[in-house]
């Protein structure tokens, strides 16, 4: 498949397709295109050429990473030593392999853009790539005004959400003993080829945020879907709202949703614009498809959950197991579920025996998270985890209070409506129809209404 070993001059197989190489040397003609001096081949080109041609796009940390890994490739052994430019083959292998390769390929060039030494890097040089890699995304996206209605904004004097999403990157990463780079006592340890290679394999943010930052950053013609990484954000018109979210939190929460999700967020609730009322929550929720809840409590932490099906006021669990907890500061992770209930949805209002409240996980007064009737508590309880989710504590306290909430419909506008029941709520609630027999007072809509069908 693609051009392999099709192109001049080229060593080593390129993975892209004929149109696609050609994009790939117009930029190479184009980085390539200032007056060699006595020691510069004319097919090649400088660390300085390449920060000409990006600009302000990215940062220069990430420009000289990119050009530290491409002039360091060697080409089936031919190069003694990196070479001072970066040639024609190396810039193709090197984007195809960044772009198009699988995990070993991508590693070896990741190895090289994260330490100019060969051998076995430093975790702390990993981490410190990954922030660097983060960073950059924000940058470049925010430079080619591509946020789609989202901020980089952070609260002040909490941890920048660069460095919060990059921990949570860095925590998947397998040392050589197979343990996982989760505290700063191991950023010491080595990790070589192998452990590089399974990172990004089991990490694929690393591997897409390194396509966003050469697509936009080197202004590469070849198809980027941004759509499904940064959601459309949408607020009703005339409403200023500043989310809790900012982009990074966003990207990483929208990568878990499946695919057909992704694409768009609509702004149901922020107790913000809509007020501290649950009775407003249940209003604006119900019957709107899969929808992303989270919130803020009063020690600043941020966490929510993702509901797959529509939020319906009822009694009973609902939902199914592409639900999940996640928390986004002062880390970020996401809890799937564990199959050991199905416990993944609960809303309930007007009751007087069971709990009136919203719930995800666990069970009755003892969610992995629980937003009280009584607006502005809730519980995370989780000991050791959550029986649904596996998730942890959540909140700062178990039993916690917040000012903030919010929740978005993910995809498309849910196109089906509840159906309108003709029932009375004296229907429904059969408590109500017989405390207002014994009081005496009569129902004035008894005989004016016809019988609703599936009571007769």
């Amino acid at each position: 498949m693609g051009n392999s070993r099709s192109h001049p001059g080229q060593g080593l197989s390129s993975q892209f397709l004929p149109e696609e190489q050609a994009e790939i040397d117009r930029l190479f003609d184009a980085l390539s295109s200032e007056k060699p001096s006595s020691n510069t081949s004319p097919r090649s080109f400088s660390l300085q050429a390449l920060k000409n041609h990006v600009g302000e796009a990215l940062p220069s940390e990430m420009v000289t990473r990119l050009f530290e890994g491409m002039r360091r490739v060697d080409l089936m052994g031919k190069v003694k030593g990196p070479s001072e430019n970066v040639s024609q083959e190396q810039f193709t292998v090197s984007m195809s392999h960044l772009l198009k390769g699988n995990s070993e390929e991508k590693s070896l060039v990741i190895m090289k853009m994260i330490s100019a030494t060969e051998g076995p890097v430093k975790a702390r040089e990993v981490q410190k790539f990954t922030e660097d890699l983060v960073g950059s995304v924000v940058h470049v996206l925010n430079y080619r005004q591509e946020l789609r209605g989202w901020t980089q904004k952070q609260a002040l004097g909490s941890l920048p959400r660069v460095q919060v999403l990059a921990a949570q990157l860095i925590s998947e990463m397998k040392l050589p003993d197979g343990e996982k780079l989760l505290g700063p006592e191991q950023l010491a340890h080595d990790c070589d080829r192998a452990v590089i290679e399974d990172w990004v394999f089991r990490t694929p943010h690393v591997a897409m945020f390194l396509s966003v930052v050469i697509h936009r950053g080197f202004l590469l013609r070849l198809s980027l879907d941004l759509a499904t990484l940064i959601p459309e954000r949408q607020v009703d018109l005339g409403q200023e709202f500043a989310s809790i979210l900012d982009v990074l939190s966003v990207v990483y929460i929208n990568s878990h949703l499946p695919r057909e999700w992704r694409h768009r967020w609509r702004l149901l609730f922020a107790s913000e614009l809509h007020g501290h009322s649950f009775a407003q929550l249940c209003g604006r929720i119900t019957h709107q498809g899969p929808c992303v809840m989270l919130l803020e409590d009063c020690d600043s932490h941020v966490f929510g959950g993702f509901a797959s099906c529509s939020w319906e006021v009822k009694p009973q669990f609902q939902g199914d197991d592409r639900c999940f907890l996640f928390s986004i500061f002062p880390r970020m992770a996401v809890y799937t579920c564990t199959g050991y209930n199905d416990h993944y949805m609960y809303l309930n209002h007007g009751q007087q025996t069971i709990p009136n409240g919203l719930g995800m996980g666990g069970q009755h007064s003892y969610f992995g998270l629980w937003i009280d009737v009584d607006f502005g508590k809730g519980h995370s309880k989780a000991k050791p985890t959550c029986t649904t989710y596996n998730s942890p504590q959540l909140s700062a306290q178990e039993d916690f209070r917040f000012e903030r909430m919010e929740v978005w419909a993910v995809g498309d506008a849910s196109v089906t409506q509840p159906v309108k029941s003709s029932k009375s709520i004296l229907d429904v609630d059969l408590e109500a129809q017989s405390l207002l027999e014994i009081s005496g007072r009569s129902r004035h809509s008894e005989g004016l209404r016809e019988v609703p069908e599936e009571d007769q």
